[in-house]
């Protein structure tokens, strides 16, 4: 899905790409608080609450006839909403393409998305699946949402601004996770003197992402512009596209071993997002006011750590870089295994770790694999790339699932996630980096 050809950003006048350029920020800060509030801290633990309420004795949840034990269905449930995304991305985004109106189709999935994230309110007593269809959706949404958002960069942003305006878009979705999460705490540990249960708080801080989804992406809505796409520049319907782009990227292996490593590991790391606040809950008994003030403090570290290895890569390469971060990755869930239960302080060592690692592992490897990409083909490569990261995410959840189930342990399913950071440190290892730049036909930098 190439923009670059449909119109050049600079031929647009400048004070309107700057007002395309601020809505578009806008909707990091709409959707993020989905990412930080409802995925990472609170339906986690919650939803399997609720499954827990609506177990057998033997601790199992049935859906659909099938035995699921009660504190792997969240797992299972993101698992679910991958599968759902990848395969309705490559249909969305050729559907763009053809026609050149993403704004409609980013509209249909922000408010579809933000619509069912809103209807966890009702989300109580034991209707467990209730809640995982609810999760399927949203998350599901949210993915085909953010690859239409991500399109836009480089319709709004000429090359040299790119890096600038990527980065002030996600400096504003972790300010807006760090916002609505202040006031999620405020509410959760006083709600008695807000006359509500701790349930009816949880219920509350969920469906209010929902609403702030929806609020805030009236001004991308409002900002951003379609560009028709002559029929002659369409591109190939659905998966059709998608192998295209696949085919041509065997042309260039060592550009699709970085991308396996990078999936590899990053699948890891999505992973802990997501099930580090069950861990937490389940297996340490720490409270959800405790959990919401280590998101906290992660987000704040996220964006310092990503300035700290952002310096290191320029002494050390990024390639270096991000070995050292997987390494730092592997000792922190070691680590979390050993934590005491009851013991916050030592969960708050354990989410500074994450924080410090989370930014820039990520954004280093995304700024890599940009180098790796042939001239005139990055937004073609990167709509790849979201599509294959997303279809690789399930597996993590996926183990953490399947290994609490056999052994009943968060312990032995948050360790069993080494295993990425360990495979994608070998796999990034073996790619010879400075030549799969220069057969990219990309110049090669003094250090990487």
């Amino acid at each position: 899905m190439d923009t670059d050809t449909v119109r050049s950003p600079a031929a647009d006048d400048s004070a309107g790409r700057r007002r395309e350029q601020r809505g578009w920020y806008f909707y990091d800060w709409a959707c993020s608080v989905y990412s930080t509030s409802v995925l990472t801290v609170f339906l986690g633990p919650y939803l399997t609450s609720v499954a827990e309420a609506a177990a057998d004795a033997d601790g199992f949840v049935h859906p659909l006839g099938v035995p699921v034990r009660a504190g792997s269905f969240f797992a299972y449930a993101v698992s679910l909403s991958v599968v759902v995304a990848v395969l309705v991305m490559p249909l969305v985004g050729a559907a763009a393409d053809r026609t050149g109106r993403k704004k409609p189709l980013l509209a249909a999935a922000a408010y579809t998305g933000a619509a069912a994230t809103a209807g966890m309110f009702f989300l109580d007593g034991d209707r467990y699946l209730l809640g995982g269809l609810l999760l399927v959706v949203a998350n599901a949404a949210q993915s085909v949402a953010m690859m239409l958002y991500n399109s836009y960069l480089p319709q709004i942003a000429p090359p040299e601004e790119r890096d600038a305006v990527s980065s002030r878009g996600w400096a504003f979705g972790y300010a807006a996770g760090a916002l609505v999460l202040v006031a999620n705490l405020v509410l959760y540990t006083g709600h008695e003197s807000f006359g509500v249960s701790e349930g009816m708080a949880v219920r509350i801080c969920l469906a209010s992402a929902g609403l702030w989804w929806g609020a805030f992406a009236l001004i991308p809505l409002r900002r951003l512009r379609d560009r028709r796409i002559p029929a002659r520049e369409a591109a190939l319907p659905g998966f059709r596209q998608l192998a295209a782009t696949v085919r041509d990227m065997r042309r260039h292996p060592l550009t699709l071993a970085f991308l396996l490593a990078y999936l590899v590991y990053n699948d890891g790391i999505q992973t802990v997002i997501s099930q580090a606040s069950v861990y937490g809950s389940k297996e340490l008994g720490l409270g959800q006011s405790t959990l919401i003030v280590a998101v906290l403090l992660v987000q704040v570290l996220a964006v310092a750590g990503a300035l700290l290895l952002g310096r290191l890569a320029r002494r050390y390469g990024a390639k270096r870089t991000i070995l050292g971060s997987l390494v730092a990755w592997t000792l922190t869930l070691a680590a979390g295994y050993f934590l005491p239960a009851g013991a916050p302080g030592w969960f708050f060592v354990l989410a500074a770790g994450i924080g410090l690692v989370l930014g820039g592992s990520q954004a280093l490897s995304r700024s890599l694999f940009s180098q790796l990409v042939p001239p005139g083909k990055e937004a073609e490569y990167f709509s790849a790339y979201e599509i294959s990261d997303r279809g690789l995410s399930w597996l993590g959840p996926l183990l953490f699932g399947l290994t609490y189930q056999l052994t009943g342990s968060y312990r032995d399913a948050i360790v069993s996630l080494v295993g990425f950071f360990v495979l994608g440190f070998v796999l990034l290892a073996r790619v010879p980096v400075r030549r799969a730049i220069a057969d990219a036909g990309n110049p090669v930098p003094q250090r990487i």
